[in-house]
């Protein structure tokens, strides 16, 4: 058995760092057993934020985004600890990095790391599946609405003991036809997510790109993604690129989000993606009233838009506790020709989509040939707008949006039907907002563009 042991100070100069700690892994090891510690955790009511990313020498290998000023990690041919991979473990040097998110002004901290590598039992044998999820192909439902959650987390990231079984069954039990896995800075759950998609539930994956300066989610990637990049670089640029080549979304998360030191990077602060090469954008992160700010988010939304943007907008509960979904977050209704993972991706970037606690809503727009179109769609000449709804307050309100300025305004019933006229000379673009009587906002449409 071989033993290792690092130790050090930190101080609020050292936060936003990563620090290797490297150490060798000799042949016929058969586990490795990691344990990190950290004082003092809290400083003027404000916890330090410090996590473990494990590298081995083919590249990453897991890490624990989670609070605590104590993480234990284990990993071997077979198991592994919830944010980590199992399987054999590569000869040669690996490295325990540690990821400073924050840490307060004050006293020092002292942190101390501790790692023992055994040797593999001469019965052990390295049977663990393949640490790269393989995306489930299944026959499914055709063209329709379908509802779901695009932004979700497990135990493998920072959802305290809530598994893959407990996140699809909380989808299951709310009725959803889809759910994402975006756990922080981590893949060790999609092979579970994979293994479970079932016709009832499409069950999908991603990684929330969880970063210093700011969060965002690759949907549709069984990949880790390298988040240690920093503004100004063009790396954010390049991540996003390459997702939309690759057929996936990249979703600015949380825009407007309370941020540092209460939520660490939790606030947007790529200067070069305001919203740059981005497409997708979060403007509905949890509770509609929580503290993302969502509604500054909108308004974020509605100026890229006036800017000319083609940006879509997409809701994400950001669920870590089965009684999220109890507090009405935003759901993403999407139009997708079946459901399967691909065609709801294609319906995220074609922006065919709507945003709802609850009401249900039909958006389109037809000119006097009786041709249609719909959310999303972009529309070239005048045409009558009709908006169906149902499932609504009975003291509920509808707004019509045009470049981002209140166009109309009505009460509404829990259902009902109304029509109006627009041409490309009064607006570039009209979405529908459905408000509560104290203008929360329940629903809202992606834009129908006039050009």
């Amino acid at each position: 058995m071989m033993h290792y042991h690092f130790e050090d100070n930190l101080t609020a100069r050292d936060c936003k760092r990563h620090i290797p700690h490297r150490f060798v892994v000799p042949a016929n090891s058969g586990q490795i057993n990691i344990h990190f510690r950290f004082a003092p955790y809290c400083v003027h009511s404000i916890t330090n934020l410090i996590t473990l990313t494990l590298f081995d020498p083919g590249g990453f290998r897991g890490a624990g985004h989670r609070d605590g000023d104590s993480h234990q990690v284990r990993i071997s041919a077979t198991e592994a600890t919830p944010g980590y991979l199992p399987g054999p473990l590569p000869t040669g040097e690996w490295i325990v990095q540690i990821d400073t998110h924050m840490i307060m002004p004050g006293a020092p901290v002292h942190y101390s790391l501790d790692l023992t590598v055994a040797e593999s039992a001469s019965t052990e044998r390295a049977t663990a599946s393949s640490s790269k999820a393989t995306a489930r192909k299944m026959p499914r439902r055709g063209a329709g609405w379908y509802r779901g959650d695009l932004h979700t987390h497990t135990h493998h990231s920072d959802a305290d003991q809530r598994t893959v079984a407990d996140l699809i069954q909380m989808a299951r039990d709310y009725g959803l036809d889809f759910v994402f896995l975006t756990d922080h800075n981590t893949i060790a759950g999609l092979n579970e997510m994979d293994a479970s998609d079932r016709e009832d539930l499409l069950t999908a994956g991603g990684i929330e790109l969880t970063t210093f300066w700011g969060h965002a989610l690759c949907l549709g990637t069984r990949e880790w993604a390298d988040w240690r990049i920093r503004p100004d670089t063009g790396e954010i640029a390049r991540i996003a690129v390459a997702a939309y080549a690759n057929d996936q979304c990249f979703v600015i998360a949380h825009p407007q989000a309370v941020g540092d030191p209460a939520c660490t990077g939790c606030t947007w602060r790529y200067g070069e993606m305001m919203p740059g090469d981005a497409r997708l954008v979060e403007i509905w992160n949890g509770a509609w009233d929580c503290n993302s700010n969502n509604e500054q988010a909108l308004a974020l939304w509605y100026d890229w838009l006036n800017q000319g943007r083609r940006l879509v907008a997409t809701a994400g509960t950001d669920t870590h506790s089965n009684q999220d979904y109890a507090n009405r977050p935003g759901f993403n209704v999407v139009y997708a020709e079946s459901l399967s993972e691909a065609a709801i991706l294609r319906g995220l970037r074609a922006g065919h989509l709507y945003l709802s606690a609850g009401p249900q809503i039909a958006f389109d727009a037809r000119n006097e040939n009786g041709t249609r179109w719909f959310i999303g769609d972009t529309v070239a000449e005048p045409v009558a707008l009709t908006c169906a709804w149902s499932n609504c307050p009975a003291d509920a309100q509808m707004r019509v949006i045009a470049n981002g300025r209140l166009f109309n305004q009505w009460m509404i019933g829990p259902r009902g039907e109304h029509e109006w006229y627009l041409s490309p000379d009064q607006a570039d673009w009209v979405v529908v907002e459905v408000r509560s009587a104290k203008d929360d906002l329940l629903a809202i449409t992606n834009p129908i563009f006039l050009r």
